[in-house]
């Protein structure tokens, strides 16, 4: 008679369920350790690879003219040879470049003076430092009908901006290249101020302003006209017109009109800014500006305080 299987105990199945279930385990623990070891091979070599593109990439905001001109045409070779990539993005207002900045989507921006800048700093609550300064655009005098301001006849219609500003700013232009005599006075002062006036106007000039923009437009209507270099240069006066006079800067003013590279502060030390800085100064961008704008944008290659940068 076969003999019956001797009945399992309940320590036994205990034990058998016990192995069983360390052995699910421990498959189980190799096969999370094996994806987790793909998952990370695959993580750190795509990280890598993205943080090295970045590392190399220098994204600049600038305002067309002539500042994207400037990134785009020379500043980007200039990098490139130190193996960098330069992305330059275009805006039309002067809010969201600094706004982009601040937040982080931009390395830099190359667009604004420092006075701007510092209202922006104070008034919007940001974190914003001035790297390298790089150009003016002084204002200039163009005629269509004399090449040289000493042929300005007496009673000539110079026309000029008229926001408070600039109007004060041309109307110093125009005692700077002796047309008019010093007012005496740091205060604004206006058309007003001249016309009529023979001891500050003795050539009796009629001086009228317009709306900024429309300075250059007035060309064929005035003797002589006083506009700021953006405008000029849309209106393509330095190739068709060149001035007649261009603003002359001091160290004081050449800080204040100068446009910079602004940067995050936090960020202003770092290699990027450096390379950046090193090519927005270089010869070739101070080539380019003389021979591209004719006297409408003046390099300008100063810290904040106006010291020339190396």
């Amino acid at each position: 008679m076969k003999e019956s299987p001797r009945p399992t105990s309940s320590i036994t199945r205990k034990r058998r369920k016990r192995k069983m279930k360390n052995a699910i385990k421990t498959i189980a623990t190799a096969v999370l350790a094996f994806a987790l070891v793909g998952c990370s091979s695959t993580s750190t070599g795509s990280t890598s690879t993205k943080t090295s593109g970045e590392d190399k990439t220098i994204k600049v905001g600038a305002t067309a003219v002539p500042h994207a001109e400037i990134l785009n045409n020379v500043v980007k070779d200039v990098l490139a040879k130190d193996g960098w990539t330069l992305e330059v993005t275009e805006f039309t207002d002067y809010v969201t470049p600094n706004t982009a900045l601040e937040e982080g989507s931009l390395d830099a921006n190359y667009f604004q003076t420092l006075g701007y800048m510092n209202d922006q700093n104070t008034s919007k609550g940001l974190h914003l430092a001035a790297a390298v300064g790089v150009h003016i655009e002084p204002m200039g005098i163009y005629s269509a009908t004399v090449t040289d301001i000493k042929d300005l006849k007496d009673g000539a219609t110079i026309s000029l901006p008229n926001d408070a500003d600039n109007l004060d700013r041309g109307l110093r232009v125009l005692v700077q290249a002796g047309l008019l005599e010093d007012p005496g006075t740091d205060e604004y002062v206006t058309e007003t101020t001249f016309n009529g006036n023979k001891e500050l106007n003795p050539h009796n000039y009629d001086i009228q302003p317009v709306e900024a923009a429309q300075v250059p437009l007035t060309l064929e209507d005035v003797d002589a006209v006083v506009a700021n270099g953006n405008y000029a240069l849309e209106a393509d006066l330095p190739s068709k017109h060149p001035a007649i006079y261009v603003e002359q800067f001091d160290q004081e003013t050449s800080v204040k009109r100068t446009n910079y590279v602004v940067v995050k502060d936090e960020n202003l030390d770092t290699e990027k800014i450096k390379a950046l800085v090193k090519a927005i100064t270089s010869d070739e961008v101070k080539s380019y500006i003389e021979d591209t704008y004719k006297g409408s944008v003046i390099a300008s290659f100063i810290d904040t305080e106006g010291n020339p940068v190396d």
